[in-house]
């Protein structure tokens, strides 16, 4: 694969942001309709002032995908709960890439004692996406149906779960 994982940093937004915007412009992965300029998807990196990982794979000096992890809802009861966040380059998908960002991200995320991962995963016909959550663990929690709409055509979104660490076996320790 030759293909280096590592934290992301600042100037690789230019790239995040281009790989971001062909999944906007052209996929149901975001629900979104416009792409955020280079300034928001700065801002969106905010996550990294919570410890939280984000990490991009880089081959040949050039950033060909991206994951995170983000708070999965703001109220204090999900604080041990994440939702992963993985998008590769067009022309890279299917070698791999997805596979080795999304496990070093749940790795990351296991040793700050995080407790829960969840994917939304929107299409139920987006097979690679849900196939790479099962290969790594994750089991389908629910399917909201017709959730999302765009290109004309309503989109349901695949809820995906997965435990780390000893899960829901034993109560957290407080994290950050």
């Amino acid at each position: 694969m030759n293909v280096a994982i590592r934290s992301s940093r600042d100037e690789d937004i230019t790239e995040i942001a281009a790989i971001y915007r062909h999944h906007v412009l052209h996929g149901v992965a975001s629900f979104e309709d416009i792409p955020p300029d280079e300034d928001d998807a700065r801002r969106r990196r905010a996550i990294l002032a919570l410890k939280l990982p984000y990490v991009v794979a880089e081959r040949s000096g050039r950033v060909v995908g991206y994951c995170y992890a983000s708070r999965y809802r703001a109220r204090s009861a999900y604080r041990f709960t994440l939702e992963d966040s993985i998008y590769v380059d067009v022309a890279e998908v299917g070698r791999g890439i997805g596979r080795a960002l999304l496990s070093t991200l749940l790795e990351r995320c296991c040793e700050l004692g995080y407790r829960q991962v969840v994917a939304v995963i929107g299409g139920s016909d987006q097979w690679p996406s849900i196939r790479l959550h099962e290969t790594l663990g994750f089991t389908q929690a629910g399917l909201l149906p017709a959730v999302g709409f765009k290109f004309g055509s309503w989109i349901d979104c695949v809820l995906m779960q997965r435990a780390l660490g000893s899960g829901a076996k034993t109560p957290p320790r407080e994290i950050g």
